[in-house]
């Protein structure tokens, strides 16, 4: 419990630096959910909004566990601004507590979706954008991530119908052993999405959905779709070099040949407007 309130405090430490005075709710993933847990638990049901922010929150916290969010207020302030214009335009456009985007102070190009909505770029991978298109083509594909649901749904389905068990019994609420069990599985569950976002990456078919609907995202926002199939060549020439992104989003040349003639069309006359906007923030 002390590990999952202290990560819990991370996060709205943190976050709270870029989200300014909104009130947070320190209280861990765990005691939340016990605080909520309906008297019979439906184990067969998905996942909630709400129980997929508080995971996602959880994940988050423990990926600035590692890495230290940046300082410069503007460029969060951009990122935010890009990252909530494509979110509007998404499948998705809401989520339980809102789109959140922060900066990671970290040279590595790298782009992760927590579930519920919390997205982080790096530093590295703004750099390695040559506009705010191919920026927007970032954050549409991580958002595409939370649309889809791909990191709640790498939860196994085994140990969150355990969760839901556990939450609905009056032992989980009175008793600190079966307290103590809660809090095991959602570590695990936590494992289990920490896991596939950070280490081992999405499958082929995720990101090939990802990737389709930043596209349309794109398009639907006023961007260039084409700028997905431009950070996708920098992708697959650094793959078999690079770390970070490159490493855990693997493009191959059927997927790029998808995508370029998904995104056939040419740019609007706001390109030029964009890409100046992007160079005076870009460090």
């Amino acid at each position: 419990m002390r590990r999952l309130f202290f990560l819990g405090v991370c996060l709205a430490a943190a976050l709270g630096l870029i989200w300014g005075c909104a009130s947070v709710d320190y209280t861990s993933v765990a005691s939340i959910a016990l605080k909520t847990a309906p008297k019979v638990a439906q184990a067969s049901r998905p996942i909630s909004d709400s129980e997929e922010y508080y995971v996602g929150r959880a994940v988050a916290a423990r990926i600035l566990g590692t890495n230290r969010l940046v300082t410069d207020q503007q460029l969060t302030l951009y990122v935010n601004e890009v990252g909530q214009a494509v979110a509007r335009k998404s499948p998705r456009p809401t989520t339980y507590k809102g789109y959140h985007f922060a900066v990671l102070d970290t040279s590595e190009p790298n782009a992760f979706a927590c579930p519920g909505g919390i997205i982080f770029v790096t530093k590295g991978l703004v750099q390695t954008c040559a506009s705010e298109d191919e920026l927007a083509a970032v954050l549409a594909h991580e958002v595409a991530h939370v649309a889809n649901k791909d990191g709640i749904n790498s939860i196994s389905k085994a140990r969150w119908t355990e969760v839901l068990t556990t939450l609905g019994t009056e032992t989980a609420k009175q008793y600190a052993g079966a307290g103590g069990q809660l809090i095991t599985l959602f570590e695990g569950s936590i494992d289990d999405v920490f896991k596939t976002i950070v280490v081992n990456g999405y499958s082929r078919t995720a990101e090939e959905a990802a990737d389709a609907q930043a596209i349309t995202t794109l398009r639907n926002a006023g961007y260039d779709p084409g700028a997905v199939a431009s950070v996708l060549n920098k992708m697959l020439a650094k793959s078999s070099t690079g770390g970070g992104m490159f490493k855990t989003h693997p493009p191959t040349a059927d997927r790029l040949a998808k995508v370029k003639t998904a995104a056939a069309g040419a740019p609007d006359k706001m390109e030029e407007v964009r890409t100046k906007r992007f160079q005076s923030i870009k460090l």
